[in-house]
């Protein structure tokens, strides 16, 4: 079957946080290439799934039942290799939703968490909004391509970090981060004695060459400090029916994880959500293989109309996620200029690169998760704008 990922579907008046946020603040005669979630449908199946239980009429509470920790189990194998047992699995609305209880229940206030920085900030404001300290740590960027600089995440470890809070694959900057560097990771936090908390929500999008590994995968001793967080979320445009899988291990850990959200009064999904997760989870496998071929066609096309039409800007090649992380210093380090730029007089909306904090700035996030078109036109725009003239 073939997919019609072209089909333009507008989305103002829907509430959308992307679309109809943006008018409201900037105007409807923006396009919006920001926020992580696609303009593209959901499948054909999870929409008919969501309609056949629409049609019941009764919008009661709702409990995880087997079917789907059974969908979760036999994902999490398929996608990742990874075989885990049904009490590990633990429902939760949402990823940053899950990571706050995780600070709350096993951090004290004043206590130090570390991130990879530039960062999706929301993770980072968990920490500081539970009155934690953020702890920095700069990725570099080598001949184009971020590393982690193991010996400062070393050094800052060593002055007594809880938690690492791990983006993989990273937002924004698309790295795939390899078996080897997850391992030295690990091998940090058991020596520093670090929980690890592994947000993986764009882990089913992987390019080519390249592998997602689930960190808890590495060991049992590694599982045994590991909460994954994982989600259909990004994977299905699923975002806004809440519904995330905090995969935990170790029992201690995933007790406490439960008190916590008791404690936030969190509980029963949406009546949705778990119904769209089992089918995206068990039946849409042709759906998922033709977005990952758009997407990577809209990454290919993107990379070459900026070579072609603004060659001074740098795309650094993502390995996962449908974000380009892309380097405009060459027309100001200053983000006033580059909003001047894109968002004044080409009337586009990316995400600037300051909202993913220290190392952010003089870049932008641009989300190719949209037909061709609105893509094309977008970058169409930032072209025609483009303030370095041949």
């Amino acid at each position: 079957m073939t997919y019609n990922f072209d089909k333009v579907i507008s989305r103002y008046g829907t509430n959308s946080a992307k679309w109809d946020g943006m008018a409201l603040s900037m105007g409807s005669d923006m396009i919006a290439l920001s926020v992580a979630d696609m303009d593209l449908p959901a499948p054909p199946m999870v929409v008919e799934k969501i309609a056949e239980v629409a049609r019941h009429g009764i919008y009661g509470y709702t409990d995880p039942f087997p079917p789907y920790y059974e969908a979760v189990r036999s994902w999490l194998d398929k996608a990742y290799g990874w075989q885990v047992e049904q009490d590990w699995i633990v429902f939760c609305p949402r990823i940053v939703q899950a990571v706050s209880v995780i600070i709350q229940k096993f951090t004290a206030p004043g206590d130090k968490i570390l991130v990879h920085t530039p960062v999706y900030q929301p993770v980072a404001k968990a920490v500081t909004i539970n009155d934690r300290v953020l702890v920095e740590s700069p990725l570099k960027l080598v001949d184009g391509r971020y590393e982690i600089d193991f010996e400062d995440m070393e050094r800052q470890m060593q002055e007594g970090v809880q938690i690492v809070l791990l983006i993989s694959p990273h937002n924004p900057v698309g790295r795939v981060w390899t078996r080897d560097e997850l391992e030295r990771m690990a091998n940090l936090c058991i020596r520093y004695d670090a929980l690890i908390v592994s947000d993986d929500i764009h882990a089913d999008f992987i390019h080519e060459g390249h592998e997602h590994t689930i960190i808890a995968k590495l060991s049992e001793e590694i599982a045994n400090r590991s909460i994954i967080c994982t989600s259909p979320g990004k994977t299905f445009n699923l975002a806004s029916l809440e519904i995330a899988n905090i995969i935990i291990p170790n029992e201690t850990l995933r007790d406490q994880f439960k008190l916590g959200l008791q404690q936030a009064g969190i509980h029963n999904p949406t009546f949705f959500s778990i119904p769209a997760l089992e089918v995206a989870y068990t039946s849409c496998d042709e759906w998922l293989t033709e977005l990952r071929a758009y997407i990577k066609d809209n990454i290919a096309f993107a990379r070459t109309f900026i070579t072609d039409h603004m060659p001074e800007l740098q795309v650094i090649e993502p390995e996962g996620t449908y974000l380009l992380w892309v380097n405009c210093m060459a027309v100001s380090s200053k983000e006033e200029d580059l909003v001047e730029w894109i968002q004044n007089k080409a009337r586009v909306s990316v995400s600037f690169g300051s909202s993913f904090g220290p190392g952010g700035e003089g870049y932008i996030r641009v989300n190719v998760a949209a037909p061709r078109s609105v893509l094309q036109e977008g970058l169409e725009r930032l072209a025609a704008a483009y303030p370095i003239q041949p």
